[in-house]
């Protein structure tokens, strides 16, 4: 029985190239760079890529090489010097190798942008194909609002995106695509990805999983998937924050045999995303609405808070994490027995250092990043509550359960009769450790104000009595007009609304890309179909 050597790394970025906070090798560490067997220790036995890789090697005895597990926040283009040092050393491990090389297996979001090119993860794949050739299969996974590019395809045989939205199937994720892996390096089956598009910056709900059509969608992949020559339909929500040339939805399908039959049916799925296009199911409050609301609330009888999320300042989609349109509309309305949080401002933090809990401070909070997008900052009269010199705490809901996290120092203030989470580093809120960890307990609260856009909804649902959304015109803003786009190739929806789909279709073959083997044709020699 063959022993397939197999190496693995971890390279994740999701871009908002919107975003003036540049993402260096600071920011990779920030959230927790680790190497080898660090990672593995760190890694394997929780909801992540790594995991599931790592569940495979177990059941397929191979012999895993893995290099490293970088993550830094959402946020600016990473830096050539970041990209290139977490570059080299996947490289340098492949070219170290001391025994044959059979696959490789990498988890990616599918978003990446540096600041050099507008695929980080095609980039990445290049380097990869120029030491390995093009004979060694590679196996990807990606988050759903993977922006798919051509060379993505061209590059990596298997490509599996995550099928949930709030995030919770990681580790099954990338357990798929291993298995795909497994079956091609025993020459079993021999896999491509082809790719469908429309022109729309994103699906008209994100890709949300927890209801509306995507559920019937992912039901119809699934099914697909169980046909001999199918082994993964992927359906990409895409990340709208990123002003390049492929950004946008996509369906890929990892197959082999009849492309016309795969493009077909992924063909379908896509016309389904563009006829739903106008049926967003989230409501979008002003954050004088949502404050509204929130105090109405407080007269209610129901069991549980109200969760406020603020969708546009999520630093899950690169936002700054500063904005403070929605504590000003909840303060301005007098809301109490609320939670806030997170607030990224270390600035304040570090003021509050010099104070014991109790003390009444004059703070400056937020804004004080790029006011234009979201609101200045707050002068206001706060009670410290607590200090936490680290701000680490330790996840325990569906998304990053016993994953270690910090928020760097942090601080707990009330202003009037809302507690303030003050954070140092920019993260969005998806699992009550963020709140619990600092003495702040949001089921004990009448109203939980958080910013995130959807992955909150895995952790804070369970203890709500009612969530409502807000655009508080921060960075993540859903009117996508407000953003200087120069880059995406036009028409595409929503920024142009008058779209003839059937001369898109003619001019752009049909949204059709599928590349031509890779043992046979250059790299980047992919073909439409016409």
């Amino acid at each position: 029985m063959t022993t397939f050597n197999v190496l693995s790394a971890e390279f994740l970025h999701e871009t908002n190239t919107f975003c003036k906070l540049p993402t260096n090798s600071a920011s990779f560490a920030e959230r927790g760079l680790l190497w080898g067997e660090d990672a593995i220790a760190a890694r394997k036995d929780n909801n992540t890529e790594l995991a599931g890789f790592l569940d495979a090697a177990r059941a397929y005895g191979w012999s895993v090489t893995h290099v490293l597990s970088a993550h830094a926040q959402p946020g600016g283009p990473v830096t050539r010097e970041a990209f290139d040092a977490l570059t080299a050393p996947i490289i340098a491990a492949v070219q170290a190798h001391k025994g044959p090389l059979h696959g490789v297996l990498l988890g990616l979001h599918g978003a990446m942008v540096p600041d050099f090119c507008d695929d980080g993860e095609g980039e990445l794949l290049r380097r990869l194909r120029a030491v390995l050739g093009h004979h060694i299969p590679i196996g990807i996974t990606l988050d759903p609002h993977a922006n798919v590019s051509r060379a993505m395809c061209d590059l990596a045989q298997i490509i599996v995106s995550f099928k949930t939205y709030p995030h919770t199937d990681m580790r099954v994720a990338a357990r798929h695509a291993a298995d795909i892996l497994q079956r091609t390096m025993l020459g079993e089956i021999h896999p491509m990805t082809l790719r469908v598009t429309r022109p729309m910056l994103e699906e008209a709900n994100g890709g949300r999983t927890d209801v509306g059509p995507m559920l019937p969608r992912l039901e119809r992949a699934r099914a697909y998937e169980q046909q001999a020559d199918v082994f993964a339909v992927s359906i990409n929500g895409a990340f709208p924050n990123a002003d390049i040339a492929e950004v946008g939805t996509s369906v890929t399908v990892t197959a082999q045999g009849d492309m016309a039959r795969h493009t077909a049916f992924a063909s379908e799925l896509a016309d389904d995303i563009w006829a739903h296009r106008l049926e967003a199911i989230n409501q979008y409050h002003t954050v004088a609405q949502a404050a509204a609301l929130c105090k109405a609330y407080l007269a209610g009888n129901k069991k549980g808070p109200i969760i406020v999320a603020d969708y546009a300042d999520n630093p899950g989609g690169g936002t700054y994490g500063d904005s403070t349109a929605l504590l000003a509309a909840l303060l301005d309305a007098g809301v109490s027995d609320a939670c806030f949080g997170p607030m990224v401002d270390p600035g304040t933090v570090a003021q509050l250092q010099g104070h014991a809990p109790g003390d009444c401070v004059q703070i400056q909070l937020g804004g004080k990043t790029d006011p234009r997008f979201g609101g200045i900052p707050l002068a206001l009269t706060c009670t410290l509550v607590s200090l936490h010199a680290t701000g680490n705490y330790i996840g325990s809901g569906a998304m990053i359960g016993g994953l270690h996290r910090s928020w760097g120092p942090t601080a707990v203030v009330r202003v009037d009769g809302i507690e303030i989470l003050v954070v140092s580093i920019r993260a969005q809120m998806l699992d009550l450790q963020q709140f619990l960890a600092f003495g702040i307990e949001p089921e004990q609260k009448r109203i939980v104000a958080l910013k995130s856009m959807q992955h909150f909804r895995a952790a804070f649902e369970p203890i709500a009595g009612e969530v409502i959304v807000c655009d508080s015109g921060a960075l993540c803003t859903v009117d996508y007009a407000v953003l200087p786009f120069a880059k995406v190739p036009r028409p595409v929806f929503p920024l142009d609304r008058d779209i003839d789909i059937a001369d898109w279709l003619r001019a752009n073959n049909g949204g059709v890309y599928i590349p031509v083997s890779s043992q046979a044709k250059a790299i980047g020699a992919g073909v439409p179909v016409r």
